[in-house]
């Protein structure tokens, strides 16, 4: 599969911990290419009756899930124009997708379609990072816009947080993170501005410090170029471990010392996704997010 070298074009990643990504949040484009790994033709069909609007207005559909079907692609246009589609079996590389996808690019006159990807958590499992990030690669590559469902769990967390950056992230995220940011804004509204504002620096700190056990100021130390102080990053620190992303280490009487041996990296990347999705906007962690900056 040749990854195009202009592959800058717009992705949103929706996430989901509990069921099926939110992919068809928003009034839907007038043309939409929707690649189906999980989800089976007339079922994502249906879906569109429970989103916003009645759907686009034209669609193509490459459905990589049929375990029926032989190593032929189909492709059949229902009358009218407004629907055509390509069926391949599930057990199809990646290539024969992009061929698929790109096919249906070639057919479309004017304006350039989105791509829907309902979920992304099968190809990571089936597949690996590197052949998930020239599939993303190369549809980036084929249009403008590109949407990408995952069903964020355990097993493929790492996978997600090497392949998307936590900015991609859009929407509303259904994780019990965001739940636990909520609670956070709620009872502890100046911590919570200290996370929003300071986690970068906070996780730098965390994954730069050579110490198992270091207080506010070692982990500050690590810091190359620091906007936060000790006190600030401290507390940063704090809000992180209420979000269950470190801990602290034992009884002290003197300053916190954190435990870094319990650091969950695709924890963090969660925070960082739903702090991203929810920027500027409400809802989770939205919602008077600038309170706690002090």
């Amino acid at each position: 599969m040749a990854v195009p070298a202009d592959s800058n074009h717009d992705i949103t990643v929706r996430l989901s911990a509990a069921g099926q990504p939110p992919v068809r949040d928003g009034t839907p484009p007038e043309r939409v290419i929707s690649v189906l790994f999980e989800t089976g033709v007339e079922e994502w069909r249906r879906g569109w009756r429970s989103s916003l609007g009645s759907g686009p207005a034209r669609e193509a559909i490459v459905s990589a899930s049929d375990t029926t079907r032989g190593a032929t692609a189909t492709t059949q246009i229902v009358p009218g124009g407004r629907l055509a589609y390509t069926t391949l079996d599930a057990s199809a590389d990646l290539d024969r997708v992009i061929d698929a996808v790109s096919s249906h690019v070639a057919d479309v006159e004017g304006e350039t379609p989105s791509v829907i990807v309902d979920d992304i958590a099968s190809v990571l499992t089936d597949r690996d990072v590197a052949a998930t990030r020239s599939f993303v690669a190369a549809l980036r590559g084929l249009v403008d816009d590109v949407v990408v469902g995952c069903s964020y769990r355990s097993e493929v967390a790492a996978a997600v947080r090497s392949l998307f950056d936590p900015t991609d992230v859009a929407g509303r995220v259904d994780h019990p993170v965001a739940g636990a940011l909520d609670r956070l804004r709620r009872d502890d509204p100046t911590t919570f501005g200290y996370v929003r504002r300071h986690w970068s620096e906070a996780r730098e700190g965390i994954e730069r410090c050579t110490r198992n056990y270091p207080q506010s100021r070692q982990v500050h130390a690590a810091l190359s170029d620091p906007e936060t102080t000790p006190r600030t990053l401290g507390a940063a620190l704090s809000g992180l471990v209420r979000l269950g992303v470190l801990d602290t280490w034992g009884e002290t009487v003197g300053s916190t010392r954190y435990d870094l041996t319990a650091y969950d990296p695709d924890r963090m990347w969660v925070i960082e996704a739903v702090l991203a999705a929810s920027s500027g906007g409400t809802g989770a962690t939205g919602e008077s997010a600038a309170t706690g900056d002090t």
